[in-house]
């Protein structure tokens, strides 16, 4: 003879706790979700507003030349790990608006082939939602074979909109300034 058993029955106790299990393994899963996308999130964001001195892309200057002038400084540090000399380009104090060309120049100090990298950022940082680069080496991994020596150019200029905030009305200059890394293998 073949016995059964029989389940209890589902109390009101029960379907709360399995209610309240499904909303904290959705908030788990929510919180993994956000975590991953957190990183592309916050660059868009930084892109979108300026934030951190992150500069804008462009492929060109629609807006044209405004009479305002501005002087952009430029900046390299390199990290202790990669053995390059860099040298910014100097100065340049130009109308608001046209495009400009400059050069690092960068030099691997080592006995071997290096692979270097840099990131940027520009300050004052409220500044750098108006500093569009056409052309950058910036996230690019550059190689310089041992005693090599390259011109790094960076297209850029200066969104005319500037005018138009008046919080930055007496800004005269702007730098931007770029940070070296090595690239390890595998990274």
């Amino acid at each position: 003879m073949a016995t059964t058993t029989t389940l209890p029955p589902v109390t009101p106790q029960m379907r709360r706790n399995q209610r309240v299990g499904f909303i904290c393994l959705a908030v788990v899963a929510s919180m993994v979700g956000v975590a991953y996308a957190a990183v592309p999130l916050y660059q868009m964001f930084c892109e979108a507003t300026g934030y951190g001195g992150t500069t804008q892309n462009a492929s060109s200057n629609p807006k044209g030349v405004i009479a305002r002038s501005m002087t952009v400084r430029f900046d390299s540090n390199v990290d202790s790990g990669l053995n390059w000399t860099i040298v910014p380009s100097k100065p340049i104090t130009d109308d608001i608006g046209k495009v400009d060309t400059v050069n690092f120049v960068a030099t691997n100090n080592s006995d071997h082939a290096v692979t270097g990298q840099a990131i940027f950022n520009v300050s004052p940082e409220r500044a750098g939602y108006y500093f569009n680069k056409i052309e950058c080496f910036c996230f690019t991994e550059q190689t310089l074979q041992p005693g090599e020596t390259v011109q790094m150019p960076i297209v850029f200029f200066v969104d005319p909109d500037l005018a138009q905030n008046a919080e930055l009305d007496t800004l005269k200059e702007l730098t931007l300034s770029y940070t070296f890394y090595p690239v390890k293998k595998g990274s």
